[in-house]
């Protein structure tokens, strides 16, 4: 099936890696072809494609959807461009891998989800930690009871990469183009993982916060996005928040927490959670993303404690398809996993998930959180 990439920045390349590797290490029962990159700048754009092995190029991608060689889209662009793409990829009957977050608010998710299922196409959102193994791993653990009843869900993903007051506009920190800031970008992570580990959502109180009201405005080449809202001397407004902190009750009791900053100083991609059950617990950090902390209550008294499980046996999810058992995998391989799981529910039309149905549930969590922010008040999700 040929593939049309929209956007070939940092998640274009992870994406392009994912395709030309997938079919390399697993049997998918499709055959990933990368017909045709999508980009702004026809230069830089040739030199991606022939880089990743992108048969041809298009500047409008408008003209990459409609193509009648062309059976799936990527859409790896800004979100703010999202919900048009993935509506006209839709209606012209392509199937849609979709970066997080999947829209600027749930409204949008809601309109891409009406036009997927009107198509009958697969829809699929990437939420690539999902297919860490030691993640899978701490999935098949719960499902088999062995945390018993959750309790807690702790989680933060910490960075630190706009902390310079020079740092620019980018589209990242204007609401028009981005959604909201850590709380969309990064928390979006946290709520598609606890949804997968735990469950559903059912209400949330937040906290937001600003720390650099105004930065310089970019040019053209770095900010992805228009640039309305400039002031005086070549400053503009920052319309998102800069951290994020959500508290949650879960559908089965359990409560959750949630930190999201980008002003967490010395942290570049500190993704974590915690999950505590009446039988055990686990702890997982992107950091060591090849180990899974497991305490288990059923271990006798004199030699109970949190152990690490090195999660590279055979044994253990999608890891049968790399390496001999010891030998760990990285970042990249979470979206070759995401790739194979996508690529087989189209072949075999089975489920695989987070797809836009998971995507609404995700921003109606996030645009709660938002609304309680602002309100301080606790914020029901809608059933």
């Amino acid at each position: 099936m040929n593939i049309a990439l929209i956007g070939t920045k940092f998640m274009g390349k992870a994406h392009s890696n994912a395709w030309r590797q997938v079919a390399q290490f697993f049997d998918p029962g499709v055959a990933p072809v990368l017909k045709v990159a999508c980009g702004k700048h026809r230069d830089s754009l040739e030199r991606f494609a022939n880089r990743w092995g992108w048969e041809s190029v298009e500047t409008d991608w408008r003209a990459a959807i409609h193509r009648p060689d062309v059976d799936i889209v990527d859409i790896s662009v800004p979100t703010y461009l999202h919900h048009e793409i993935a509506v006209e990829a839709a209606r012209a009957g392509k199937h849609i891998f979709c970066e997080k977050p999947m829209a600027l608010n749930a409204g949008q998710a809601q309109e891409m989800l009406e036009a997927a299922q009107q198509a009958g196409v697969v829809h699929f959102l990437n939420h690539n930690y999902r297919r860490a193994p030691a993640v899978a791993l701490a999935k098949k653990w719960i499902g088999e009871g062995k945390l018993g009843r959750i309790y807690h869900w702790r989680s933060c993903y910490l960075q630190s990469w706009i902390m310079d007051p020079q740092f620019p506009l980018t589209w990242h920190l204007r609401r028009e183009t981005a959604g909201s800031g850590p709380h969309a970008d990064l928390n979006s992570h946290l709520i598609d993982l606890a949804r997968f580990l735990v469950g559903e959502i059912v209400s949330v109180s937040a906290m937001t916060a600003s720390f650099i009201p105004q930065r310089p405005m970019p040019d053209e080449a770095t900010s992805g996005a228009f640039q309305s809202g400039a002031q005086a001397h070549g400053f503009g407004d920052v319309t998102v928040e800069d951290a994020a902190f959500l508290l949650a009750r879960f559908d089965n009791g359990a409560l959750g927490s949630f930190e999201a900053s980008r002003f967490a100083t010395g942290r570049k991609n500190y993704n974590t959670f915690e999950i505590y059950g009446s039988l055990g617990g686990v702890c997982f950090n992107l950091e060591r993303m090849n180990e899974l902390q497991y305490f288990s209550t059923g271990d006798p008294a004199d030699s109970q404690g949190y152990r690490n499980v090195l999660v590279t046996e055979p044994v253990h999810p999608y890891i049968d398809h790399w390496w001999p058992p010891g030998h760990i995998i990285g970042y990249e391989h979470t979206f070759v996993h995401a790739a194979y799981d996508f690529l087989r529910a189209i072949a075999e039309g089975i489920p695989a998930g987070p797809d836009f149905r998971d995507g609404v549930r995700e921003m109606q969590v996030i645009d709660a959180g938002l609304q309680a922010a602002a309100s301080g008040s606790t914020v029901e999700i809608p059933r």
